[in-house]
């Protein structure tokens, strides 16, 4: 009888064993299972691609997400996104700021709400950057912006606009070869490198609302201060500081041949200034009569309707509201992408001195509006500063600007 009781305990104990080693190796097989359901696409460019893939990584295996980063142009992810079938559609998409309106207009991309913690790592306006309605569409992790770069062999770095101008001037009289200002224009225009004239003399795009949203009725191309200060822009171009016919690659040959002792642009030619051999600094352009702040782009991330769909909506939002506003991951994205981050705090820790002064040039910017309307301001402003800085009979800059406002109402209005 003991002997029996012994022999079924130790069956028993075999028999357990035996579940025990079974379930062992099915644990697994279970786990995978319960993994594959959840799949996160994410479409980036070549630039992020590296940061995201690292960082998403390590977020799925803790998250139990296969998360798939996949390569796809920038220039075309905002319109791919309109006509892509829901089984090919991506959960996450990599953006520039001023897609936000027509995107979330479109309902194309979802609202997200990061804690108030994570927020404050942020400067107001990167958030606003992304924001359409009263509603934060999209996560900032860079931002972009022009500066004045100084060559320091040949001119002081200015510390005002009157001291700018006389170096800059004083520079170009040396030779007929040399330019006051390398900053891009050409026949087409460049609303976006003239915006640090444009606001220190008063100019705006679009005011804003009551609740913090972009005014589309409320157009500042040719405000009452901005026309006030306009005939500056007639002494500019008479005196030869601004010419129109300098397009972007005139400029920049200009300035690495030390034909310019002044350039404006921005961290995209980071590279070539370091290459040049050409010691030099980046400042904000200095105030006129109001700062000369630039305009912003700010890339971020957003999360789509797909997501939903696709049954990763809130694992989507966690990726997007939480991990890549991390200052980990906004510096990861800073080595790769060499553009400066929008988290503040990462924004402190960023060693190349070149983005360094490039971000702190971009301090107090103005984001580019990202509301469908501005579509119809970019060739109109830019076409009135090519007009009023042409030289000889170029148009007086209060009638460029005034019949260039004219023209964005129209199009408003007819759009």
């Amino acid at each position: 009888m003991r002997k029996g009781r012994r022999f079924a305990i130790l069956l028993a104990v075999v028999l357990a064993a035996a579940l025990t080693l079974i379930g062992g190796r099915a644990a697994p097989a279970a786990h995978a299972s319960a993994k594959a359901t959840a799949k996160l696409t994410i479409w980036v460019d070549n630039v992020q691609k590296p940061a995201i893939d690292r960082v998403t990584s390590s977020w799925g295996t803790r998250r139990g997400v296969n998360v798939n980063v996949v390569y796809h142009s920038f220039g075309s992810i905002r319109d791919d996104l309109k006509t892509v079938k829901a089984e090919n559609a991506p959960d996450v998409i990599v953006a520039a700021h001023d897609w936000t309106g027509d995107l979330a207009a479109n309902g194309l991309v979802v609202p997200l709400f990061p804690t108030k913690a994570t927020k404050k790592q942020f400067p107001a306006y990167a958030l606003s950057a992304f924001s359409y309605g009263g509603k934060l569409y999209g996560a900032p992790y860079a931002l972009e912006n022009v500066g004045l770069v100084v060559n320091t062999r040949l001119v002081k770095v200015p510390k005002t606009f009157a001291q700018f101008e006389k170096e800059a001037l004083a520079f170009k009289r040396k030779s007929p070869d040399n330019i006051a200002l390398a900053v891009p224009q050409g026949s087409g225009g460049d609303a976006y490198h003239m915006y640090p004239f444009f606001s220190g003399l008063g100019g705006y795009v679009f005011g804003h609302s009551r609740n913090g949203a972009l005014n589309p009725a409320n157009i500042g191309v040719a405000n009452k201060v901005f026309l006030k200060n306009a005939t500056l822009v007639d002494k500019w171009n008479k005196e030869g500081l601004i010419n129109s016919k300098i397009d972007y690659g005139t400029g920049k040959n200009a300035w690495l041949k030390q034909r310019a002792a002044f350039w404006i642009t921005g961290p995209w030619e980071t590279d070539s200034l370091k290459a040049s051999g050409i010691p030099f600094r980046i400042v904000q352009l200095p105030k006129i009569k109001f700062k000369s702040v630039p305009f912003l782009g700010v890339q971020g991330t957003m999360v789509t309707k797909f997501a939903a769909v696709h049954g990763v909506g809130a694992l989507a939002k966690d990726l997007v509201a939480n991990e890549m506003m991390k200052p980990g991951f906004q510096l990861d994205l800073e080595q790769a992408n060499l553009r400066y981050p929008a988290n503040i705090v990462a924004g402190k820790r960023v060693s190349d001195p070149v983005l360094k002064q490039f971000g702190k040039a971009g301090i107090g910017g103005v984001p580019m509006p990202n509301i469908p309307e501005m579509g119809s301001v970019w060739a109109e402003l830019g076409g009135a500063w090519v007009k009023a800085t042409k030289g000889a009979g170029a148009t007086p800059a209060r009638v460029a600007f005034a019949t260039a406002a004219k023209n964005i109402r129209a199009k408003i209005g007819g759009g």
